[in-house]
C-alpha cells in the first residue's frame, strides 16, 4: 500500500484540477451516491471531454467511457494494434497499462473497485493457466442396442456415394502435349428423405460458448435462444455437452443423452449463463478437447461448435503480439473432430476463428446480424444430423503408362498427397452430409502421341476409388468409378468445347483465390487494390461458359464478389464487416460447405451454393419458430456499449 505522506507530497506538486478522485469501494447493497457526490471516474456517465475543443487525455474534468483506458487516458482503438484486456467486471484497458499496474500486486479495477479473481498475464514468455477440472470420464452411456435401432431398414449393401469424372475437353490432338490438363472428380452423397431420418447416425455435440462481459444483454439472450433450438432438435440418442468461457473456462454440462430429462437439464444449465469477465478462447478449446478425449463411449458422429464475439485477450504479449499461434495443439489429438466456429458481431477475431475451423476441417460462419445466430446454428446442426459418410478417402490412379502423370490437385482445405512417381494420389475428404457434393480438380501432364498412326485413338486417363465408413452400420464401403478416356485424333475438327462442369469448378477456385489476395491487400491498407482484384475477377467470371449458361454456383460467386466489394468501401466497414465476410466466404468455398455470412441463411439469398435440403429444413424450422415468438429481448449493457 502506498505511504500517505508520499501521496500528499506528490499532490503538492500538482495542480488540484489535474488530480483524479477514485470512488470508494461500495457495498453492493448500499444505495448509489447522488450525482452531486459522484466521482469523475464514473463509467456510466458520458465522456464530456470529447465535446470541448482542444481537450486532451490530460485535460481536467475527464469522464471515463468504456472506450477509454483508465490508466493512460487514451482511447482504446483496435486499429492501433495494441493488445486489449477486458476484466471480469467488463472494463477494458490497454494490456501494457494494466499489466504494469498488476505486477505490483494491485488486483482492484481502477474504475469500479471490483476485486479481480483473474489478472492479466505479466510474464511475456508464458500463457496464463488456471486450475482445471479433473477428469471428464463421466459421459452418459449410450443406449443398449442403439446400433440395431438406428440400422433398422438401412441396407448394408447400398452405396451412399456417386462418383463422376469429367475431362476438360473430350479430345486432344496427338501432336499436342499438356502440362495442366484438368480432370474433375465429382462426388455426391445420397439424399435423406423425411422417412429415412430415423436411420441417421447419432451425434456427440460439444458447444463452447463465450460468456465474457461483452456478451451481456441481447447477445446473451439470443445465444440462449439459439442453444434452446439446438437442444430441442437433438434426438434421444444424441449427446450434448456445454462449455462456457470468459476469463477462464468450465464445463457447465457433461456429455449427456438428449432424452426429455437430459434436455430439461441442458436448458437449465444454458439459462444459468451470466456474462462477465474477459475472453479466453484457448482455455475453452482445452476443456472441449478434454471432454472429447475423456469419453468412455462414442457416437459415430462428433462435432464441436465454438461461438465468440471478442478477441482472445489472454494470449497476447505486452506488444500486442499473439503468444499462442499453435491453436491446433489445443484440439483433440486422439479423436479429430470438426470445429465449426461462429464469429458474433463486429469485434470478434475472424482470422483466429477461421484458423481454428480450417485446421480441424470445420467451417467459419460470420454472424453479422445478431438475430441470425439461431439460423446459423440451425444450418450447422442440420448438416451434423444428416451425416451419411465418414472418414472418406479418395484414391486416384493414372491408367496410361507412357508419360501420364499427376502434376497437382486443387482440393481446397482438404489434404491431398501425390505419390513420388506422380502416378497415384489421395485426398482426405472426411465426412459428408446428405446431398453434399465435393469437386476436386486433378491436373494431368499429358505427353504428345508420336506413334505415327493417323487414326484417332482413345487414351485412358484415370480411375477413382473412394473408401469410407457407413456411420449407421459402421461397415467400410468401397466405391469405384469407371475409366475416364479422351480421344487423340491427329487433328481436331470444329470448335473445342470446354466442359461446363470443369469450367464451373475452375471459377470457384479462381474466385476463392481472388478473395484471399484481396484480403491480404485490404489488411495492408490497400482497399483500392483489393477492390480492383475483386472487380477484375467478377468481370472475367461473367465471360466464362459456365457463367453465361446461368450456372447457379457462378451466380453465387458473382454475388459474393459484389458483396465483398461493398464491404471494402472504407477502412471502418472492412474492419467491422468485410474481413469476417471474406474469411467466411473462403471457408465455405474451400470446404464446399454452407456457412452463414450476410443474409446467406435467408431463402431469397443468392449465396446458398452449398446448402443441402436437411440444412434448409432446419433453417426454415428456426425461422418459423421466430415468427411464432416475435417478442425480442430488451437491450442490455452489451448492446448499449
Amino acid at each position: 500500500m502506498e505511504n500517505p505522506n508520499n501521496l500528499r507530497e506528490s499532490k503538492s506538486h500538482l495542480n488540484l484540477n489535474e488530480c483524479l478522485t477514485l470512488p470508494k469501494t461500495l457495498d453492493p447493497s448500499s444505495p448509489s451516491p447522488s450525482d452531486a457526490s459522484r466521482s469523475s471516474v464514473d463509467p456510466n456517465r458520458p465522456d464530456s471531454s470529447s465535446s470541448r475543443p482542444g481537450s486532451t487525455p490530460s485535460s481536467s474534468g475527464l469522464r471515463f467511457s468504456k472506450g477509454r483506458c483508465a490508466i493512460c487516458l487514451y482511447e482504446i482503438r483496435k486499429e492501433d494494434g495494441k493488445a486489449i484486456f477486458t476484466a471480469e467486471c467488463s472494463h477494458s484497458f490497454h494490456f501494457d497499462c494494466i499489466t504494469s499496474n498488476v505486477k505490483h500486486g494491485n488486483r482492484i479495477c481502477p474504475l469500479c473497485r471490483t476485486q479481480w479473481k483473474q489478472v492479466p498475464l505479466c510474464d511475456v514468455d508464458s500463457v496464463p493457466t488456471f486450475v482445471a477440472q479433473r477428469g471428464f470420464e463421466d459421459d452418459e452411456p449410450l443406449p443398449q442396442g442403439d446400433t440395431q435401432i438406428h440400422s433398422d431398414g438401412h441396407r448394408s449393401d447400398h452405396q451412399a456415394l456417386e462418383i463422376k469424372l469429367f475431362p476438360e475437353v473430350s479430345a486432344l490432338a496427338k501432336p499436342v502435349s499438356r502440362a495442366d490438363f484438368a480432370v474433375l472428380v465429382h462426388l455426391k452423397a445420397e439424399g435423406v428423405s423425411d422417412d429415412a431420418r430415423r436411420a441417421r447416425a447419432p451425434l456427440d455435440l460439444i458447444t463452447v460458448l463465450d460468456v465474457s462481459g461483452s456478451m451481456d444483454g441481447v447477445k446473451m439472450e439470443l445465444m440462449k435462444n439459439a442453444m434452446s433450438f439446438v437442444i430441442q432438435n437433438l434426438g434421444e440418442t444424441d449427446r450434448l455437452s456445454v462449455i462456457s468461457f470468459s476469463s477462464m473456462a468450465r464445463r457447465l454440462f457433461p456429455l449427456r443423452l438428449m432424452s426429455e430429462t437430459g434436455k430439461q437439464a441442458a436448458m437449465q444449465a444454458v439459462n444459468s449463463l451470466v456474462a462477465d469477465g474477459g475472453t479466453n478462447i484457448a482455455e475453452g478449446l482445452k476443456i472441449g478437447a478434454r471432454v472429447i478425449e475423456g469419453r468412455r463411449w462414442k457416437n459415430p458422429v462428433s462435432g464441436m461448435m465454438l461461438l465468440s464475439d471478442g478477441q482472445d485477450n489472454f494470449t497476447f504479449s505486452h506488444a500486442g503480439v499473439r503468444l499462442r499461434t499453435d491453436y491446433e495443439s489445443l484440439l483433440p489429438s486422439s479423436c479429430r473432430i470438426p470445429i465449426h466456429t461462429f464469429g458474433f458481431g463486429s469485434d470478434h477475431d475472424a482470422e483466429l476463428m477461421h484458423t481454428i475451423s480450417e485446421v480441424s476441417s470445420g467451417t467459419f460462419s460470420f454472424i453479422e446480424t445478431e438475430t441470425v445466430i439461431q439460423d446459423a446454428f440451425a444450418q450447422c446442426i442440420g448438416g451434423l444430423l444428416s451425416v451419411v459418410i465418414l472418414e472418406q478417402v479418395v484414391e486416384i490412379e493414372c491408367i496410361h503408362e507412357q508419360g501420364l502423370k499427376i502434376s497437382s490437385i486443387k482440393a481446397g482445405s482438404y489434404r491431398s498427397r501425390i505419390a513420388p512417381d506422380a502416378r497415384t494420389a489421395t485426398i482426405d475428404v472426411g465426412d459428408m452430409y446428405a446431398e453434399e457434393e465435393r469437386d476436386f480438380l486433378v491436373l494431368l501432364e499429358i505427353p504428345c502421341c508420336d506413334n505415327g498412326s493417323g487414326e484417332s485413338e482413345s487414351l485412358s486417363l484415370l480411375k477413382v476409388r473412394c473408401v469410407y465408413k457407413d456411420p449407421v452400420t459402421k461397415e467400410i464401403v468401397h466405391v469405384e468409378s469407371g475409366e475416364l478416356s479422351i480421344q487423340r485424333p491427329m487433328k481436331l475438327t470444329g470448335k473445342e468445347v470446354v466442359s461446363i462442369e470443369v469450367d464451373r469448378q475452375l471459377n470457384r477456385f479462381l474466385v476463392s483465390q481472388a478473395m484471399s489476395e484481396a484480403r491480404v491487400l485490404a489488411d495492408g491498407g490497400d482497399l483500392s487494390g483489393a477492390v480492383g482484384i475483386l472487380r477484375n475477377r467478377e468481370r472475367e467470371l461473367s465471360e466464362t461458359p459456365s457463367a453465361q449458361s446461368s450456372d447457379r454456383l457462378c451466380q453465387s460467386l458473382s454475388s459474393e464478389l459484389s458483396a465483398l466489394q461493398e464491404r471494402m468501401t472504407s477502412r471502418r466497414m472492412y474492419r467491422t464487416s468485410g474481413r469476417a465476410y471474406a474469411f467466411s466466404s473462403m471457408s465455405s468455398h474451400s470446404a464446399q460447405r454452407a456457412t452463414a455470412r450476410g443474409d446467406s441463411t435467408q431463402g431469397f439469398s443468392p449465396v446458398q451454393a452449398y446448402q443441402t435440403s436437411p440444412m434448409a429444413r432446419m433453417v426454415t424450422r428456426s425461422q418459423l419458430l421466430v415468427l411464432e415468438s416475435p417478442t425480442k429481448p430488451s437491450p442490455g449493457r452489451g448492446e448499449q456499449s
